[in-house]
C-alpha cells in the first residue's frame, strides 16, 4: 500500500471514530433527556448497531494502519508522540468497551421498561450516569491523539 492510501486510511479512521462517538453521545443524550423509555430504546439499539459496524471495525483500523504508517516513514514506535498516542488509545478503550456494554444494558433496561409498561428503573438512571462520565475522558483522549498525530511534538517518554 502508499503511503498516501495508508495516510488516507488513518485519517478516515479518525474521522469515524470522532464523528461516530459524537454522534451517538449526542443522540444518547437527546433521547435519554426525553425519559421516554421506547425512544431511548430505539436510540439504543440504533447506537449499539454504529458502534458494533463504524467505531469496532476503526478501533481495529486504526492501530494498523499507524503501524504500517511509521513503518513507512521510519519512525521507530517508542518515539516520544507516537508512544503517548498510544497510551491515549488504550486509555480510550479503557473506557469504550465498559460504555458498549453499559449502552446494551440502557437498551435492554429501556426495552423492558416499554414491553411491561413501566418506568424506566434506577439501574437505567445509574448506568446512564456512569455512561454519560466516561465519555469525557474518552473524547479528550482521542482530541489529543489528533493534536498529537498532526503536531509530532518531540517528547521524552
Amino acid at each position: 500500500m502508499t503511503y498516501e492510501f495508508l495516510k488516507f486510511l488513518h485519517v478516515i479512521g479518525a474521522c469515524v471514530l470522532i464523528g461516530t462517538g459524537a454522534g451517538i453521545a449526542f443522540f444518547m443524550v437527546i433521547a435519554a433527556r426525553t425519559l421516554d423509555a421506547a425512544a431511548i430504546a430505539h436510540t439504543a439499539r440504533t447506537v449499539v448497531i454504529a458502534d458494533t459496524l463504524f467505531t469496532a471495525t476503526a478501533v481495529i483500523v486504526q492501530p494498523i494502519t499507524g503501524y504500517l504508517l511509521a513503518k513507512d516513514v521510519g519512525w521507530p514506535l517508542t518515539e516520544g508522540w507516537i508512544l503517548l498516542s498510544l497510551a491515549l488509545y488504550v486509555l480510550i478503550g479503557a473506557f469504550w468497551l465498559p460504555v458498549v456494554w453499559i449502552q446494551i444494558q440502557l437498551r435492554n433496561l429501556a426495552a423492558k421498561a416499554v414491553e411491561t409498561n413501566t418506568p424506566l428503573p434506577p439501574r437505567y438512571h445509574t448506568l446512564y450516569r456512569i455512561w454519560f462520565a466516561c465519555g469525557f475522558p474518552a473524547f479528550i483522549a482521542i482530541l489529543g491523539i489528533v493534536w498529537l498525530m498532526i503536531v509530532r511534538p518531540t517528547l521524552s517518554l
